[in-house]
């Protein structure tokens, strides 16, 4: 291994290797590079804390295990059959990936613009395997990559309204945060400005993005943010607060706050993963709460936040950057997984929980025949319907919050706010293909595959695959580079402007098979359908 493959960091050396991206080009990467103690023992559901030294040269050449979860296996898979799902990881998981083209000699180089990725997984699951997240399209570009864990499900978001006990929830956004200190610190090292950073996230990785957006805690660590299919004002944007359910599913007999934390440090971790299951089973309808995932948090010196994400957004008390927001055009193909259509049985789970209806009121009967009657037409819900179903689910679970929170932006942001849609149908569209659904739609989570290389998909050269790939790529390192997706001087690849969204009109660009700004989207109107609902319930809906 050569000898410049040697990264000096803040806590000592690391070892890298070579890697070559999609054109067969050189970039360097370093793996399992920690950015925080182990949080384990008295650190379990604690904010992080910054990492310690080390001494001689750490490998770091072979990617981190994920967070202890379930995961999707998608090794050695049959192309396209669903993934088989298995418990893996570990507690001690606070780790990232950083990909580079140079390392830092003596102020000699041009610094690049940092890109820092979350993943998604609805806060319970997910990782940063080069299995789905392979960073070979975005190292075309002269960026520095950097990917991380973060933990999850209970062991990420429990929180005990104490302050005095340290853990007020939302231990996984801290250690996000806490990665973003390391990257301020250390990215230079690498040739990344610590200065022009874009934190980037898809689905839970998206909501994380944008409470970082609103978060106190993080000014100054980052400069523009991009969210792909998900915001804090999505209603899975949030956890509820499970710490009751957990310490009866846990069988723990304390009582007192102190001595109930104690119990659950000191169970193992597959026991307490255990316990953490008996809860998900609350979770349906399109509308539902996250079970375990961010709260908005008691005061307290390492919080989170503190206040209700659309009061953040509406005050324009946040950090100004530069926006990006989007989604794919049929998100909700997701929520028809299996036989999950038949919505007479599901009425009562469509509403989103922030109604805080009685599902035997006749509020609630009327309101819900109003919804299906404008999804429905006179037609009875027609469980073999699933397109109908896709979109309504698209509508309550993703673009009803996502839409909130652009038109709120677009009102208190200095920055420009942009807005896509992703309508492109290829060979890529991989959540598509493993969900098995055959009409038109592009299902959350299709996009990832034109920003990273899965294991997974495969695209033929000179192909629409390659090219979307390219066209994705550029547009989100442009606006890396310099906050405009699509500068004056754009390559062919691009052809298009792409302008801000405003408050008259929200100009979004649709990502097909060509890039093409419009002026509003043609889901707007069942977006407008949810503002009238949201209004008669009067939900804190400004």
């Amino acid at each position: 291994m050569s000898h410049h493959l040697v990264c000096t960091v803040e806590q000592g050396q690391l070892l890298g290797k070579m890697d070559r991206d999609m054109d067969g080009n050189p970039f360097m990467s370093f793996l399992s590079i920690p950015y925080a103690k182990p949080p384990l023992y008295q650190r379990r559901f604690r904010p992080p804390r910054p990492p310690k030294k080390w001494h001689g040269i750490q490998d770091a050449t072979k990617g981190p295990k994920p967070c202890f979860s379930l995961q999707m296996d998608m090794t050695g898979r049959a192309s396209f059959q669903f993934p088989r799902i298995k418990l893996a990881g570990s507690e001690n998981c606070l780790f990232l990936n950083v990909f580079t083209h140079k390392l830092y000699k003596h102020g000699s180089e041009n610094l690049r613009p940092v890109m820092v990725f979350i993943h998604g997984g609805a806060f319970i699951t997910g990782s940063i395997s080069r299995t789905t997240f392979g960073p070979e399209y975005l190292m075309t570009e002269d960026i520095v990559l950097v990917l991380m864990n973060y933990r999850l499900g209970a062991l990420g978001f429990l929180s005990i309204d104490d302050p005095s006990l340290e853990a007020t929830g939302n231990a996984g956004l801290k250690d996000q945060v806490q990665a973003l200190k390391w990257v301020q610190k250390n990215i230079k090292q690498f040739c990344g400005d610590p200065s022009n950073v874009t934190i980037f996230g898809q689905s839970a990785g998206a909501v994380s993005v944008h409470y970082l957006v609103l978060s106190p805690l993080t000014k100054g660590l980052f400069h523009k943010a991009i969210m792909q299919s998900g915001t804090a004002t999505c209603p899975w944007g949030r956890g509820k607060n499970d710490l009751a359910e957990i310490v009866r599913s846990s069988h723990c007999k304390e009582t007192e706050s102190a001595k109930v934390l104690e119990f659950l440090q000191s169970m193992t971790v597959r026991r307490f993963f255990k316990a953490q299951s008996k809860n998900y089973r609350s979770v349906r309808g399109p509308g539902a709460q996250a079970v375990f995932g961010p709260c908005v948090e008691v005061e307290n010196p390492s919080a989170v936040i503190t206040e209700e994400p659309l009061e953040l957004i509406n005050s324009g008390n946040y950090n100004q950057v530069p926006l990006m927001f989007g989604y794919t055009d049929l998100e909700g193909i997701l929520g028809t997984w299996g036989s999950r259509c038949t919505i007479k049985k599901r009425l009562r789970d469509l509403l989103p929980y922030s109604f805080k209806y009685d599902k035997n009121s006749d509020e609630f009967r009327e309101l819900s025949q109003k919804i299906v009657q404008f999804y429905y037409g006179k037609n009875k819900p027609n469980p073999g319907k699933r397109e109908i179903f896709a979109q309504l689910c698209s509508d309550i679970t993703f673009l009803r919050g996502i839409f909130q929170a652009v038109k709120g932006h677009v009102k208190t942001c200095e920055k420009p706010v942009y807005l896509y849609r992703m309508s492109l149908e290829t060979n890529l569209n991989a959540f598509k293909k493993f969900l098995k659904y055959k009409s038109k739609g592009v299902c959350h989570g299709d996009d990832i595959f034109y920003i990273f290389k899965a294991r997974y998909t495969k695209y033929k050269p000179k192909s629409l695959e390659e090219t979307s790939i390219r066209r994705f790529v550029k547009l989100w390192t442009n606006f890396a580079r310099n906050s405009n997706p699509t500068p004056m001087n754009s390559e062919n690849l691009l052809k298009t402007y792409w302008y801000p969204a405003t408050e008259k009109y929200l100009h979004f660009l649709d990502i097909g098979t060509e890039l093409i700004c419009d002026i509003d989207p043609p889901e707007l109107d069942r977006v407008t359908f949810w503002e009238q609902i949201s209004q008669e319930v009067n939900e804190n809906y400004n």
